[in-house]
């Protein structure tokens, strides 16, 4: 017998205008708990807008975006976040002049506390539990021996890893990320791969933009492709890369080739 898939995020006729450019039309799409699901597109196709529409960043000028039951439009970005929906921003969003650790150890602590103001002057130390789950986390990103290193000191790699660091150690429902691999050597992509295939990842909820292709067929339960603002299809990385609608409109290739 069958079961119907939960949907931990359901966007439902999302619409976004942007003066005469219609950046999302009538965007519907359901993300699967437990799932790892690619959404993939040209440049300008609308993916970063999308996000930013179920963050709190954009409000969509119609529609709904439903996360865990609850309708997230109009939310404040931070109450997002609180709900349990994190994103990993396609520019590292860290803190460039504190240490990778108190990087990892403060969005931890704005979740306990729902906010949380960094004071130089007070000692984190006291913050055991976080503090061992800091360093933990920061292990599991292979970046624990530059612990006590400025964040703005590490290479472009290590700060898209230190985010991530960032994002899992809120133990998001839902992690949203925005081309996780952008800008990284193969060797460091190949690492980010098996780092969000790992066992702490796995069974995360996931959505990825991604425009590298090794990547998202390496990743992806399910792909959809959003081209000039809609979803044209959605499908398995097999169906996506057998589909002549994909083909031409986002691989480059016509169905005569």
């Amino acid at each position: 017998m069958s079961t119907t898939p939960n949907n931990i995020l359901e966007i439902a006729g999302v619409n976004k205008t942007f003066g005469g450019l219609h950046a999302l039309s009538d965007v519907n799409l359901k993300i699967e708990e437990g799932e790892t699901h690619a959404i993939i597109g040209p440049n300008g196709a609308g993916k970063s807008t999308l996000l930013n529409c179920c963050i709190g960043r954009l409000i969509p000028d119609s529609g709904s975006v439903t996360f865990n039951g609850k309708n997230m439009i109009g939310m404040a970005p931070h109450d997002i976040n609180h709900a349990g929906m994190v994103r990993i921003f396609q520019t590292p969003e860290i803190f460039p002049d504190l240490t990778l650790l108190h990087n990892v150890m403060i969005p931890a602590l704005a979740k306990r506390d729902g906010t949380f103001k960094f004071n130089p002057f007070k000692s984190l130390a006291s913050e055991k539990a976080i503090l061992e789950e800091a360093h933990a986390t920061l292990a599991d990103f292979e970046l624990d021996k530059f612990h006590d290193q400025l964040a703005g000191s590490i290479s472009r790699g290590d700060k898209r890893r230190l985010e991530l660091a960032m994002g899992i150690i809120q133990h998001p429902k839902l992690l949203l990320l925005d081309e996780p691999t952008a800008g990284m050597a193969r060797h460091d992509t190949n690492r980010t791969i098996d780092l969000l295939k790992s066992e702490r990842m796995s069974h995360m909820t996931k959505v990825i933009i991604e425009h590298d292709m090794h990547v998202v067929f390496s990743l992806a339960d399910r792909i959809s492709v959003l081209v000039r603002g809609n979803i044209i299809t959605t499908g398995t990385p097999e169906e996506i890369k057998n589909d002549p609608k994909v083909k031409e409109a986002y691989l480059g290739e016509s169905e005569d080739e």
